[in-house]
């Protein structure tokens, strides 16, 4: 170490570089320091200039907290006020000035924590963050729930032991929950959450005094639960003081063991119900057993009385089925003889029939032999026709136009040169 340091010292540095090294060895002088602020400026871009004295001697130091810390905590620097502010010291390069970078900024003392306690908590009463129409139920039956508590303590175990096998899937974020510096930790941890299917939070952290909860006082951390997108169920101890962040919660508890149980009350109450249910059903199916037996026992009674009226009832059909056969047989035989005498009469009734049609047939066919054109052609007849028409009237056809004479062997075309009208009185 003593070469180290000897290399060093004869070494030359710029200004830049020694100031680097310089600005990184300050960072392991990381404290908290208190005292009163006696001037207040804000920059340009939103940070925060400030200085603290030291009540004792009138020492001081300058400091600076970042816009984006300044927001967190809710804490509106003015002088006068006294303070508790986290960080570490730093030298800025272009003024060479040594600073106090606060990275978590607290009011000191209970008194005034009391009194900025009850402040804050008027004004976010009246804005009605903590009426009861905002709480939302917890769902009945819940599997996915997020845990947001830190790893370190008996929180987490005691919480997991009261849970219950009711096949929960719990996703949990580890975060500070211990003073004001925990803030940052818990709205980033909620932040992350919004994005996770979950159904239901819970926040935890023991008990412990009003410094120690401080993160659970803060303004933005109680917004923040109040507008979560799915119900949030605070424990994070039982303080005489509620915390704001409780207050905001839809359901407060005092202890990690309870706000298992909330969790697993809708299940406890299923699995109760369900052996109500099966409680019911064995006695129901025993009640229908019972009466099923007195059921069964009248039937076969019944069962027995409707048999000896049946076979009764069976003889008696039996007896007139028997006579009916006995009828039906001789109806029967009778039709038989009936039919074989119908059939002969058929037969010579169709026989003749058949020689009358025979007779008949053979008449038809000399008179259509007689009636045949071609049989009165060989007697010495003709068919006459002009222009493809038969010539039945001398009004058929004219002088000049050809005439087609059909005889037995052929046909004689020849052309009208006269046409005679019959007188009707010579001819009769």
């Amino acid at each position: 170490m003593k070469e180290e340091n000897k290399q060093k010292a004869e070494k030359i540095f710029s200004i830049s570089d020694y100031i680097k090294i310089v600005n990184q060895g300050l960072k392991d002088f990381r404290a908290k320091i208190i005292g009163e602020i006696s001037e207040v400026s804000f920059g340009p871009t939103g940070h925060v200039y400030f200085s603290l004295k030291d009540e004792k001697d009138g020492s001081i130091i300058k400091c600076i907290i970042w816009k984006s810390r300044y927001n967190i905590y809710g804490i509106e620097l003015k002088e006068g006020l006294k303070i508790i502010a986290s960080g570490y010291p730093e030298i800025y390069p272009l003024s060479g000035r040594l600073s106090f970078i606060a990275e978590v900024i607290e009011y000191a003392g209970e008194g005034t924590l009391k009194k900025e306690y009850e402040k804050l908590k008027k004004k976010l009463t009246t804005e009605g963050l903590f009426e009861e129409s905002r709480k939302r139920p917890i769902p009945k039956y819940p599997q996915k729930v997020g845990m947001i508590t830190s790893r370190q303590g008996a929180v987490l175990a005691d919480f997991l032991n009261n849970l219950g096998r009711f096949g929960f899937k719990v996703k949990m974020i580890d975060s500070r929950v211990e003073g004001q510096a925990a803030i940052a930790d818990l709205l980033l941890s909620i932040k992350t959450f919004k994005k996770e299917d979950i159904e239901v939070l819970v926040i935890m952290r023991g008990g412990g005094s009003l410094e120690s909860m401080l993160a659970f006082n803060n303004e933005l951390l109680a917004r923040e639960i109040a507008n979560f997108p799915v119900p949030v169920i605070a424990a994070i101890g039982h303080h005489k003081d509620v915390p704001l962040a409780a207050l905001a919660a839809d359901v407060m508890v005092s202890t990690p063991s309870i706000a298992a149980t909330v969790l697993s009350e809708s299940w406890e109450q299923a699995a109760l119900l369900l052996e109500e249910y099966e409680r019911d059903i064995i006695s129901s199916y025993e009640d229908v057993l019972e009466n099923a037996d007195s059921l069964i026992n009248q039937s076969v009674d019944t069962i027995r009385g409707i048999n000896n009226l049946i076979f009764d009832k069976y003889r008696e059909i039996e007896t007139s089925l028997k006579i009916s056969f006995q009828g039906f047989k001789n109806a029967l035989q009778n039709c038989k003889i009936n039919l074989k005498s119908s059939w002969r009469k058929s037969i010579f009734g169709f026989k003749s029939l058949v020689s009358i049609i025979n007779q008949q047939l053979e008449h038809s066919d000399k008179i259509v032999y007689l009636r045949n054109p071609e049989t009165q052609l060989k007697l010495g007849y003709s068919i006459a026709r002009c222009n493809g028409r038969l010539i039945r009237s001398i009004r058929n056809t004219k002088i000049g136009e050809d005439v087609d004479i059909r005889v037995v062997d052929g046909t004689i075309i020849s052309k009208v040169k006269n046409i005679s009208k019959i007188n009707k009185k010579q001819n009769a």
